[in-house]
């Protein structure tokens, strides 16, 4: 196969994935972050890069949206949401970071392939999403290499989540585009 032929592949794997996505969940997560306070977004390597392009939207949509980790990044508090993009639901850093923005009284979303993990047992809400754990082996339902498939819906959730909440507030891609970054 050529490059073009797995880039086509990887396209009709995303629309699989796609149509596997879980309505009510994610409309329940838009409507979550549509009335909470801060936004908190984390996640681990890919996914975790998946998550800033995420906050990186909802900045350009006038939310209060922030990156865990970052040095200009608030407290999070009572009101407040962390959003958890984790395939595996397991990932150690982002278990203390849900067990510590509930205590603090904030709510914990969790956008996962395992809702039955560790951060699935912790998260307020849970949306799930189709993928493959880069730890799966034999029979596989992607030509991809460990979670890319699940990295690549994430960032297809996440985009889908952002329309909705524009839609929601009559928000223009003009309107987003004069929150941009201008000293690049």
């Amino acid at each position: 196969m050529d490059t073009v032929s797995y880039a086509q592949e990887i396209v009709k794997e995303l629309e699989r994935s796609a149509g596997q996505l879980d309505a009510g969940g994610a409309e329940a997560f838009a409507g979550l972050l549509q009335r909470s306070g801060k936004i908190f977004v984390a996640g681990a390597g890919r996914s975790g890069l998946m998550g800033r392009a995420f906050a990186m939207r909802l900045m350009h949509a006038g939310r209060a949206a922030y990156v865990v980790g970052e040095t200009v990044t608030p407290g999070i508090e009572a009101g407040d949401v962390l959003v958890l993009g984790s395939g595996s639901g397991e990932t150690k850093s982002l278990i203390a970071m849900a067990e510590k923005a509930q205590a603090l009284g904030a709510a914990v979303v969790l956008v996962t392939i395992a809702p039955e993990s560790t951060l699935g047992s912790l998260a307020d809400y849970t949306v799930k999403l189709p993928g493959v754990a880069k730890e799966a082996s034999g029979e596989r339902a992607t030509i991809q290499p460990m979670a890319s498939l699940f990295e690549q819906t994430l960032l297809l959730f996440y985009d889908a989540v952002i329309l909705r909440l524009m839609e929601w507030t009559g928000q223009t891609t003009s309107q987003m585009f004069g929150k941009h970054a201008n000293l690049e």
